[in-house]
């Protein structure tokens, strides 16, 4: 995930300055760049390796969104295991240029990045996504209006799969009672968990992780 900011993206030297690994598939070891920009806060590696397990089954085909990029770790290590299409979001235009850049040389087709604001970008036109993966900047208010308006927009089929992270110790904000919580766990300051979207008649259960 990543603040706003409107710088445009270059090829200055802060661009490589600091790296993401690819963990597994087709471009597994892969070593990428990102940006240092306030609040872009990679999901790390032992958190990345958890949440793919979980995801592993469905991920082949999958189509995925990324709501908050920020250096395009989820988005680029859901498409390494074979999630095709990969949408990734970002609002800062450094970031979104640094993960285009990723794109290309990686050459994986079926993924791009868009430089917008997700939650104006969820009011438009729905299409449904089977994983969508939540990782807003910490110090703004944002899970909770992305998940309404990824409910209520129909950008959710009955099954797909939501991942949340946030700060240790912020709780949840009110989710939609027909999102089953499939798993939750705690890495050093983060929490970070997986839902699976029933269809509204259904209630919200949590089940042990």
């Amino acid at each position: 995930m990543a603040k706003s900011s409107n710088r445009k993206g270059s090829t200055a030297p802060n661009l490589l300055k600091n790296h993401i690994r690819i963990i597994a598939g087709e471009y597994r070891g892969r070593k990428l760049g990102f940006p240092s920009i306030e609040g872009l806060r990679p999901t790390g590696d032992r958190v990345r390796e958890t949440l793919f397990n979980w995801l592993q089954p469905i991920l082949p085909g999958a189509s995925c969104l990324d709501l908050f990029a920020g250096s395009g770790a989820l988005g680029l290590e859901a498409a390494s295991r074979g999630a095709r299409p990969v949408l990734m979001l970002e609002k800062s235009a450094e970031a979104a240029a640094q993960i285009a850049g990723n794109i290309s040389r990686l050459g994986v087709e079926g993924v791009k990045v868009e430089c917008c604001d997700a939650l104006q970008w969820l009011t438009g036109r729905s299409s449904r996504f089977d994983i969508v993966f939540l990782d807003p900047p910490f110090t703004d208010d944002l899970l909770q209006q992305s998940c309404r308006l990824l409910d209520q927009g129909g950008w959710l089929g009955p099954n797909s799969r939501i991942y949340l992270e946030t700060d240790l110790g912020k709780e949840l904000p009110d989710l939609p009672q027909n999102w089953l919580q499939l798993r939750r766990k705690k890495a050093g300051q983060v929490c970070y968990y997986l839902f699976l979207r029933q269809s509204p008649a259904l209630p919200n259960s949590v089940t042990p992780s």
